[in-house]
Formats: C-alpha cells, sequence, structure tokens
C-alpha cells in the first residue's frame, strides 16, 4: 500500500503546505491577537481549518498516486479540491481580519456575497471529492484489505462532508423572524438547541450546553485517516499475530472497523440533532453506544477467525489404459 511521496498529487501536497504556513499564522494570532468572534478566539477557526485541510490534503495525494482507473481524471479532481481550498481558506482569513464570521454572515452584502462564494466552492469540493472517491472504488489493488480501507474511508469521510450542508438550514428562531418581516443577520447554525455563542469546550469550541452538528462533520470526514490508519497498524503487528497475516482476516476487521465507525456517525448525529451535549449523552444515547460497541466487538472476535483452507477438488482419476489384444497362444 505505501508509495513514494514523489508520485503523490502536487497540487494537493502544494495546499498541504500552504495550509501548514496558515496554521503558524493563525497559531500566532490566537496567541496576539486577543479579538473573540462567537465567544472564541478569533484566529481559532481558522486554525482548526487549515490543520484539518492539510491533513486531508495530504490523505487525497497518497490515495491518487494509488488510483490505478482514469489517472488524468484523478489528476484534475484533486487539483479542484486544492484550489477550491485554498479559495476557502482566503476567505475566511479575509473575513478575520474584518473581524467579521465567514459562515452564516448576511449582515452586509459583501458578507452575504462571501458566505455565498464558500458555499459554492464547499459544494465544488465535495463534488470532486466524490468522483476520487469513485475512483478509488474502480481501482484495483493487491491487497483487498488496503483497497476497501481506502474506499470506505473516502465514502465516509464524504458523509461527514455532507452533513457540514446541516448548518445551513436556518433554525426555528430564523425562520420565526423571517415570518415577522425582520432583517435576518444570521442564516444557519452549528449549534442545535442553544445560540452559537454560548459556553463551549477549549480547542474545538464544541458547545457544552446543547447540541453541535461540528461533532459528526468532524468525526465523518477524518475516517479518510484513520481507517488506513488502521489497516497500517493490522500490518505491522502481522509479524507479532499470525493471524492478521491472513488477508481475509484483515478485511474481515476492516469491514467490521468501518461498520462500527458508521454507527457511530450516525450516533453523533442523531445526539446533535436532539440537542445534546456530547459529554451529557441520555439513557437513550449510551444504550446505543453499548448496543454499537458490543456489535462491533462481537463482530471484530468473529473476524478473528482463520479464513477457511480453499480445497483443490481432486483431479480425475485417469481411466486405465486398454490392454493390447493378445493372439491366441498356438
Amino acid at each position: 500500500m505505501p508509495s513514494s511521496w514523489r508520485s503523490w498529487h502536487r497540487p494537493l501536497l502544494v495546499l498541504a503546505a500552504l495550509m501548514a504556513g496558515a496554521a503558524v499564522v493563525s497559531a500566532a494570532g490566537v496567541v496576539l491577537d486577543g479579538r473573540t468572534l462567537v465567544g472564541s478566539p478569533i484566529w481559532l477557526k481558522p486554525f482548526k481549518f487549515a490543520v484539518s485541510l492539510m491533513i486531508y490534503g495530504l490523505s487525497l495525494a497518497w490515495m491518487l498516486s494509488l488510483s490505478t482507473r482514469a489517472r488524468r481524471t484523478g489528476w484534475w479532481a484533486g487539483t479542484v479540491v486544492a484550489v477550491a481550498s485554498v479559495i476557502e481558506m482566503v476567505i475566511l482569513i479575509a473575513q478575520v481580519i474584518r473581524g467579521r464570521r465567514s459562515h452564516f454572515n448576511l449582515e452586509t452584502e459583501l458578507d452575504e456575497t462571501l458566505f455565498s462564494v464558500m458555499g459554492n466552492t464547499i459544494v465544488v469540493l465535495w463534488v470532486s471529492s466524490l468522483l476520487i472517491a469513485v475512483l478509488l472504488f474502480r481501482s484495483e489493488l493487491a491487497d483487498r484489505a488496503s483497497a476497501w480501507a481506502l474506499r470506505l474511508g473516502a465514502a465516509l469521510a464524504l458523509i461527514g462532508a455532507a452533513l457540514g450542508f446541516l448548518m445551513t438550514m436556518p433554525t426555528s428562531d430564523q425562520l420565526a423572524a423571517e415570518k415577522r418581516g425582520e432583517r435576518v443577520d444570521t442564516l444557519g447554525a452549528h449549534s442545535v438547541g442553544v445560540p452559537d455563542d454560548g459556553p463551549s469546550m477549549p480547542l474545538t469550541g464544541w458547545s457544552t450546553t446543547g447540541g453541535d452538528l461540528r461533532i459528526p462533520h468532524f468525526f465523518g470526514m477524518h475516517a479518510l485517516q484513520l481507517l488506513p490508519l488502521l489497516l497500517l497498524a493490522l500490518l505491522l503487528l502481522a509479524p507479532r499475530l499470525p493471524r492478521l497475516r491472513d488477508e481475509g482476516v484483515r478485511l474481515r476487521l476492516i469491514l467490521t472497523a468501518a461498520g462500527g465507525y458508521s454507527g457511530l456517525l450516525a450516533l453523533l448525529t442523531w445526539q446533535a440533532l436532539r440537542g445534546q451535549p456530547l459529554h451529557r449523552p441520555d439513557a437513550a444515547t449510551l444504550t446505543a453506544l453499548a448496543a454499537i460497541l458490543l456489535t462491533t466487538a462481537l463482530a471484530a472476535r468473529l473476524s478473528l477467525r482463520p479464513s477457511p483452507a480453499r480445497t483443490r477438488a481432486p483431479s480425475p482419476t485417469p481411466a486405465p489404459e486398454p490392454l493390447p489384444d493378445r493372439e491366441p497362444a498356438p
């Protein structure tokens, strides 16, 4: 599965380098700029976006080097992802410099235009990532476990990214204000049941008093890295654990992990939509979590069974050759 970094997608590598620089600048901003926005340091959001896009760019650059189908199409799709990500980041940083919100902001005509551009850019980025995922599904890799780790990681990342569109839907308060004929300066929110500027967790900024749609969004997108990392761990452990040398066992473990990951993603989404903080799950959430963990553990235990040996059908016994006719003795 590993490939030389020299064969990785160049524009995505450039994106990763730019995002590494943006992360350094944003980290300095968090320390040196005392301004806050929506209850958090104003530079915290570009810092998180820069780190996330850097990891995302590196992951896609590596995966495209493994694709065996329509490589030119994959190159263009990766380039579109890189360009769209840069546009997104430039607008986000520009809004931070202006001291304005980048997302959900309709306060001025310029704010509304920039938010619209960001929304359209994300759609383009998502469609391009979908195309890359399709190419990965069509590519043939020698190791089936590696192939499915890449495919399912990409598919879950697409679902996680799509969950971000839930944040653009108007809240009940915003809909009520529109019905009253009032001007709405904000459209959408990442918090559910509470204001976006309420109490939040350190670093992540996730709400501690209500649901937060950024949690399943984050969790889903990083399946792109976690499933391949799990496969890498299985390959590294294989010399010490003979059962992991069986490709069938590794494949079943990857499928089990992807199933458990999907269950947790669905649970986090359900929890957020019900306006429930991550750290304060109710009985229904805990029951669902226990069911997911128990099912995944049982499936993992069954996956460790050695693959049945493939028995070859015995070759048919050749028919005895007929004896030559003997002439009768005189």
